[in-house]
């Protein structure tokens, strides 16, 4: 029909600050009422925040094995019977009763969540992306694989795995894509990207942004992929200056060397 109300978007997320810096983010879709909890470590205040949305939780999408993303699953499990934990091939994740991989894919409700396999800073880490039944932007869950600004630590992976993973998969997503990280570690990230790419003036405005986003008390996130691409030095590993930074030809050398400075690296 030509005068049809106007129509909630079909995906909706709610970001659920817990611990001291770490996100959960309730994954909602608005047809059927039910959601997704992505990363809800501390069980009790995704709940509440599923029961102030009016929603129904039917998944934990767990992004990794860490105690601070994964450690309110086994609680998950006794609040909310029948719950599905979802967890990433191979990663040993807390209470998982499905692992998933490349390929793979969650129905929450009408909202189709897909897996790409991200290992790096654990063996089986997944980053789930959502996808809009009304052609919104796609979703990204990328846990402690892409920050807003930077990367996680590599633990017992490679710089190989981090490109594979910023890169190639989660990199070619559209530019539009919005990511939702695991924790608020913005403004720290953007402050060591400009200390390795001074002339870079979307890192300088993104952090003015960022330092006032924080000023008024509200998250960083979501970001989006192409903002990422403009400001982040993993994702930029290729560029000639950050080449340059770290007198490396080869990308993959690069990303392992700016991942070591910015450990070392104090502000």
């Amino acid at each position: 029909s030509t005068n049809a109300p106007p129509t909630m978007p079909a995906l909706r997320v709610v970001t659920v600050p817990i611990l001291e810096d770490n996100y959960a983010y309730l994954l909602v879709c608005e047809a059927s009422k039910t959601a997704a909890c992505v990363d809800p470590a501390e069980a009790s205040t995704v709940i509440a925040a599923a029961q102030r949305e009016g929603v129904k939780l039917t998944h934990v999408l767990t992004t990794h094995c860490h105690w601070d993303h994964a450690g309110g699953n086994n609680d998950m499990v006794k609040l909310c019977p029948g719950i599905e934990i979802v967890g990433g091939k191979g990663d040993n994740a807390a209470a998982v009763t499905r692992e998933v991989s490349d390929g793979d894919f969650i129905m929450v409700g009408a909202v189709k969540v897909g897996v790409l396999y991200t290992p790096c800073h654990t063996p089986g880490h997944v980053t789930f992306v959502a996808e809009s039944s009304d052609g919104g932007p796609k979703c990204v869950f990328t846990g402690d694989t892409l920050f807003v600004g930077g990367c996680g630590n590599f633990n017992a992976g490679t710089p190989q795995q981090m490109y594979t993973a910023l890169v190639e998969k989660i990199g070619v997503l559209p530019l539009d894509s919005l990511v939702y990280c695991g924790h608020e570690y913005t403004e720290k990230n953007l402050m060591y990207a400009q200390s390795a790419e001074p002339d870079n003036t979307a890192i300088r405005e993104k952090l003015e942004w960022v330092r006032a986003t924080r000023a008024a008390g509200k998250p960083t996130v979501p970001s989006t992929i192409g903002d990422e691409w403009k400001t982040n030095p993993f994702m930029r590993c290729r560029e000639a200056n950050l080449l340059a930074y770290t007198g490396e030809s080869d990308a993959v050398k690069c990303l392992g060397v700016i991942r070591a400075r910015k450990s070392a690296w104090r502000p």
